[in-house]
Order: C-alpha cells, then sequence, then structure tokens
C-alpha cells in the first residue's frame, strides 16, 4: 500500500529545487482535451511549502470521491488557485491545442508566480519562466494539485450538464465517447456543448 504523505513528499521533492528563496512556483494542468463534449478545463495552483497534502498525487490515480476530499483541502491551503477554461464553439474554432494553451494562459492571468511547472504543454507566453514537464501531474506537487482542482471543477460541470441535457450519460461519462454516449448521439443529435469538430465521425 502506497504511504501517502511520502508520496506527497516524493512529489514536492521533485520541485524543491525550483524553490529558491522568495520564489513563487505554480503547477498547471488541464483536463478535459480528449471528451466530445464540454469545456477543457484548466488549473494553476501555487501550493505553500508544508503543510504538505497528503493523497495529493496525478488525479487519474484517485477516486472520484478522494478527489473531492483532497480538493476542499487544495482550495483550503492554497496561495492561489486560477482556473481557465475555453468552451466547445473555441476549441472547433481554433482546435484543442490552441484552447488549451488559451485556457491555460487564462488560468495563470492573475497568478504572480516566477516559474510556471506545465504538464506536457509550452509555450503559453506567462510572464513568469515556463517549464514544461512531461507526465507532470505525476512527478511534481503543485501540477499534481492543479490536476485535481481542474479535474474536481470539470468533473462537477459535467454533472450539471447531465441534467440540462438529460440521456448522454454526462455524469457518469464526463462527456468521452462511451458507448453509451455515442448511442445517445445517434439517436438524439448533439447538444450545444458537443464538440461539433470531434462528433462528425458519430453522426
Amino acid at each position: 500500500m502506497i504511504d501517502r504523505m511520502a508520496r506527497a513528499a516524493e512529489l514536492f521533492s521533485f520541485e524543491k529545487p525550483y524553490r529558491a528563496p522568495g520564489a513563487i512556483v505554480a503547477g498547471m494542468d488541464e483536463v478535459g482535451r480528449g471528451p466530445l463534449a464540454g469545456d477543457v478545463v484548466t488549473a494553476c495552483v501555487v501550493m505553500p511549502e508544508s503543510p504538505l497534502i497528503p493523497w495529493i498525487d496525478d488525479s487519474k490515480k484517485l477516486s472520484e470521491s478522494r478527489r473531492e476530499k483532497v480538493f476542499e483541502e487544495i482550495m483550503q491551503s492554497a496561495l492561489y488557485v486560477g482556473i481557465g477554461r475555453r468552451s466547445p464553439a473555441d476549441i472547433d474554432r481554433i482546435n484543442i491545442l490552441e484552447a488549451t494553451k488559451e485556457a491555460m494562459a487564462e488560468a495563470a492571468a492573475q497568478v504572480p508566480a516566477d516559474i510556471f511547472l506545465i504538464d506536457a504543454v509550452s509555450r503559453l507566453g506567462l510572464r513568469g519562466r515556463e517549464i514544461s514537464i512531461i507526465k507532470g501531474d505525476a512527478t511534481a506537487y503543485s501540477i499534481a494539485a492543479a490536476s485535481i482542482v481542474a479535474k474536481v471543477t470539470r468533473d462537477r460541470e459535467m454533472k450539471e450538464l447531465d441534467r440540462l441535457y438529460p440521456g448522454y450519460g454526462f455524469a457518469k461519462n464526463k462527456g468521452y465517447g462511451t458507448k453509451e454516449h455515442i448511442e445517445a448521439l445517434k439517436k438524439m443529435g448533439p447538444t450545444p456543448v458537443h464538440r461539433r469538430s470531434f462528433i462528425g465521425h458519430f453522426i
């Protein structure tokens, strides 16, 4: 069984070299690049050096109930949290990568960081130093925290969209192209929150 405090300490130790005295380090991640529906959501989070929060890790490694609990702890502990998003219409207009970059820049716009540790994406044009880290959500503490914030934020929004557009299974599939979702698309057609550039060959 994983020692969750030791795991958090391992993630923090990766980014500790960037935490020079007085430097503010932010972690950034996105959720929702692959779904057929819903926004792409990004988070930019500055975490304090202590106390470390157990269970901070790549959001995909945590259960939904655990993510919700850790999300609340992050929101109480974080020094800064920024959220960015781009809509399905934005994604259709400029493509998912550019939409993700714009959403990340939006999330970081009000965060006074000197260094931005970013999961896999680069060249955002931020005011601080940008460091792109492959699989950063499983490597750096601040990026992992951002992954949880972005994931919980988007999942909550998809549950609300499920109430607005019943029948597509958004609360369960979060907009991803499951069999249930694709069958609903074929039967009922797309909603305003579907990405037209993603669903063309399904309908």
